[in-house]
């Protein structure tokens, strides 16, 4: 306990230290202009103004062209006025078990196998990842695999990706009231599911969007697709003014379940579940009261030219030519690396002095002495961030990320809990996990949330609570 209370000594000194020195100085400056008089300042201006009008005047004028023009070409700010996630009906609610008998009628409706599916290792394999997924049984499973047969057909997937899109947007325009005839952004992403028309090409005729939306769709970029989204609607943003950006995230399980024997492929269909959320962005200065969240900072670490990151999550054929997406042991030490050099970016924008300053004497220390000090300093992200945001890809890489940044069982409890209660929703699960943590009441004004995405890189965004 001491040697906490000694920490935040620490911090709140260093934090403050210009406050700390400048009010002192300011109180001895304004006790010496107490005593000034009338004949003093007189006697300032004739002996010294006057005759140096030549050097203040360009100084002056300096001044005021260079606020002028850092006010003109700074980044204007990006707010997020709403966002809303999916709740799928309650009859696709699946249970554990239900998912176990999913799985059965999904191998069993198999044509190779000819109506029978007698192997039972599968099945006890299946049923211990499950319980050790961190999934409980309100996750929700889509409507075509949830019918004797299910239906595992192209036309299945899109009701599942339409119900998805559809039900969040019209929450969300329910919510805020906002005309789609006024977006001028869209950006969909679905890693997995990419018919054509595309996505976004369908939103844009469900809602009756305008003929110069600017749209994009997103495919093939994993759990962190949903942030890189918003990158990509920050980007934008910044270049059209006064417009909205509509950002939508989901995954398709219909078309993706696999059907085979390859373990590693197995794996996916314990984790994932329906899902998809949402977002809506501005960049109207004027409209700042009405939104929830200003966008801070954006941060992408790629780490693709990595074998081990780029093959970590993978879709193909197995043995028997059945397509299934594999998951590989080194997924959650890519994640663990791949977090760390994302920090090592973000860390310089985000952290107080007190942090820096410790992290630059360790590393030093470090480079001097290797055989004494052996790990670099972990800096205390909760100095800077107030609540944080894990992706809910399953609980390894929860508990890993957990110790990577040396955070209790609060700051996870909402990546923890919405793996439970929704399962893995991909790119829209940190919007789950910041629903929840609105939802426990925990969110106040001056907040900072961290959002940590995962696929084939790392993302990360951080808001601010307006």
């Amino acid at each position: 306990m001491t040697s906490v209370n000694v920490k935040l000594l620490y911090h709140y000194v260093i934090t403050n230290l210009f406050n700390l020195c400048f009010f002192p100085l300011t109180a001895i400056v304004a006790g010496k202009a107490y005593r000034l008089t009338i004949d003093d300042l007189h006697h300032l201006y004739y002996s010294y103004l006057q005759h140096n009008l030549i050097t203040i005047a360009p100084l002056f004028a300096f001044t005021v062209f260079g606020s002028v023009l850092y006010i003109a070409t700074r980044p204007k700010p990006v707010y997020l006025v709403e966002y809303s996630c999916y709740l799928p009906p309650t009859h696709c609610r699946s249970s554990i078990s239900k998912v176990m008998d999913i799985f059965y009628q999904v191998r069993k409706a198999d044509p190779s196998r000819n109506g029978t599916c007698d192997d039972s290792s599968w099945l006890d394999f299946l049923r211990k990842i499950q319980e050790r997924s961190g999934l409980g049984d309100e996750t929700h499973g889509p409507e075509g695999l949830l019918q004797v047969p299910p239906r595992k057909t192209f036309a299945a997937a899109r009701e599942e990706t339409e119900q998805v899109i559809i039900g969040a947007l019209e929450n969300l325009f329910k919510n805020t009231n906002v005309n789609p005839k006024d977006i001028g952004i869209l950006v969909v992403n679905s890693s997995m599911f990419n018919p054509t028309p595309s996505l976004s090409a369908m939103v844009v005729n469900t809602f009756k969007l305008r003929s110069n939306v600017r749209s994009f769709n997103l495919g093939g970029m994993g759990c962190s697709a949903g942030v890189i989204a918003i990158d990509l609607a920050k980007d934008l943003l910044h270049v059209h003014k006064n417009t909205y950006a509509l950002v939508v995230s989901t995954e398709n399980i219909t078309y993706n379940i696999y059907a085979g024997d390859n373990r590693s492929m197995m794996v996916s269909n314990c984790l994932f579940r329906v899902g998809g959320a949402a977002i809506l962005l501005f960049n109207k200065p004027g409209d700042r009261r009405r939104s929830k969240y200003e966008l801070v900072h954006t941060v992408r670490t790629h780490t693709g030219a990595d074998d081990k990151s780029f093959r970590c999550v993978q879709q193909g054929d197995d043995e028997n030519g059945k397509i299934g997406v594999s998951l590989s042991k080194d997924i959650t030490d890519v994640a663990g690396r791949t977090v760390k050099k994302n920090i090592a970016t973000l860390g310089p924008l985000i952290l107080p002095l007190s942090e820096k300053l410790l992290f630059f004497v360790t590393f030093m220390g470090k480079k001097l002495f290797k055989d004494k000090i052996k790990h670099y300093y972990v800096p205390d992200f909760k100095l800077a961030i107030d609540h944080f945001c894990i992706h809910a890809g399953g609980r390894a890489v929860i508990d890993v990320l957990e110790k990577n940044l040396a955070l209790a069982p609060i700051d996870v409890e909402a990546s923890r809990s919405t793996l439970h209660r929704f399962g893995n929703t991909s790119s829209s699960s940190i919007w789950y996990e910041l629903a929840y943590i609105e939802a426990k009441g925990r969110m106040k004004k001056g907040n900072k949330v961290w959002q940590i995405a995962l696929g084939a890189l790392s993302v990360t965004v951080q808001f601010g609570w307006l």
